[in-house]
């Protein structure tokens, strides 16, 4: 974008007459030196990826809370038989994993493993199956297997969103840099050039310095609120992973648990 406006610097028309006129960020950069125009550049390029990054999180935290909800549905569904949900339950053509089936997953085959295992030990009896059962000690286990998962599956959901609180920071070291910068030149101009057209050179020199300040202030706002938002999202998102993996042990823990009659 600002390489066009480069080019048309030096075209005659109506359009560009009106944007330098009428648009003191535009008059800024067509004034500016190459230096200042790279911070120009920089500011615009840490606007493009706040804003993308804020757009693709959006819409991935919704897509995943759709995701969560419509198999939380199929887990009530298929309460009585907990372990029987296929893997698969999610379309393949979906471009994100779903956390629930991801916990799911993990869960359901450690518990598979701890019930084999149990069934592998315990000594069969005469003509009967032995009913084979989870200790405290299995569910304490899958317990444990299920927050690795939650932390896995958080970990992805919040893949990228350090770029955020990156360009809070920048933003405003790029836009106070591009202000000492025009600074500079302003009063290395005027030393120069103290007799040839020095208000104009004075102005160019100032108008660079505040619009550089203005657009790093105006790309770390957004950002910074972005984050805060995004990271707000992403704890409740947490915590209905941590729900439902409680609703999940607890009912193969109703399913499985050995419950020993009173003497």
């Amino acid at each position: 974008m600002l390489l066009y406006i480069d080019f048309m610097k030096n075209q005659s028309g109506p359009t560009m007459h009106f944007l330098a006129v009428h648009n003191p960020f535009f008059q800024a950069y067509l004034r500016s030196d190459f230096f200042g125009k790279m911070v120009f550049f920089s500011l615009f390029v840490l606007s493009i990826a706040s804003w993308s990054i804020l757009i693709y999180k959006i819409w991935m935290l919704s897509k995943i809370k759709k995701l969560c909800s419509d198999f939380e549905k199929v887990f009530h569904e298929n309460k009585k038989t907990p372990l029987a949900i296929p893997d698969n339950f999610a379309p393949k053509s979906d471009l994100l994993k779903t956390p629930y089936l991801e916990i799911y997953k993990t869960v359901k085959g450690k518990t598979f493993e701890v019930l084999n295992k149990n069934r592998f030990f315990i000594k069969k009896e005469a003509d009967k199956e032995p009913l084979i059962y989870l200790s405290n000690a299995d569910i304490e286990m899958l317990e444990t297997h299920a927050y690795f998962s939650i932390s896995r599956e958080c970990k992805l959901i919040e893949k990228n969103l350090f770029v955020l609180p990156t360009i809070t920071s920048l933003g405003p070291f790029l836009g106070l840099l591009g202000t000492v910068w025009g600074i500079l030149i302003t009063f290395t101009d005027l030393h120069e050039k103290i007799s040839l057209n020095t208000n104009q050179t004075f102005l160019s020199g100032l108008s660079m310095a505040l619009a550089t300040t203005v657009l790093g202030l105006l790309v770390a706002i957004p950002a910074l609120i972005s984050h805060n938002y995004l990271k707000a999202r992403v704890i409740d998102i947490k915590k209905d992973m941590e729900n439902f993996s409680h609703h999940l042990l607890t009912t193969i823990e109703m399913q499985y648990r050995d419950v020993k009659p009173p003497k």
